[in-house]
């Protein structure tokens, strides 16, 4: 099982993030901050390199660089791209995840055991 997944949707718009980007640019970057009234923010920004604690993941041709820091918050998530009338967003679908704010930019998140994350 690979840590991280995109959809169909949230690849194709990375790739068209990266394809506007520089060539210093290797991929994305995903991990978690403490902040907002849920305890927790997730962090995408665009990649320039990896840190020696980062886990590195391909999925549908997009290169996602994960904080090492922020791995077992994050095993198993799936990112998507949402379109709706009003607005275009990354969401994470984290299983990890056990609550959220009424503004969807602040989350609750209990880490993986480590154990269970080798098993899958």
């Amino acid at each position: 099982m690979k840590a991280m997944t995109l959809t169909d949707a949230a690849a194709e718009r990375v790739k068209q993030i990266l394809a506007a980007s520089g060539p210093e640019v290797i991929g994305i970057h995903v991990g978690v901050k403490n902040g907002g009234c849920a305890g927790m923010n997730y962090v995408l920004n665009l990649a320039k390199s990896v840190d020696a604690l980062d886990e590195v993941v391909e999925d549908k041709g997009v290169r996602i660089v994960i904080d090492g820091k922020s791995l077992l918050f994050l095993i198993g998530t799936e990112l998507d791209f949402q379109t709706d009338k009003m607005a275009s967003k990354f969401v994470f679908n984290n299983p990890n995840q056990t609550a959220a704010c009424g503004c969807g930019e602040s989350v609750a998140i209990k880490p993986r055991a480590p154990e269970s994350a080798h098993n899958n």
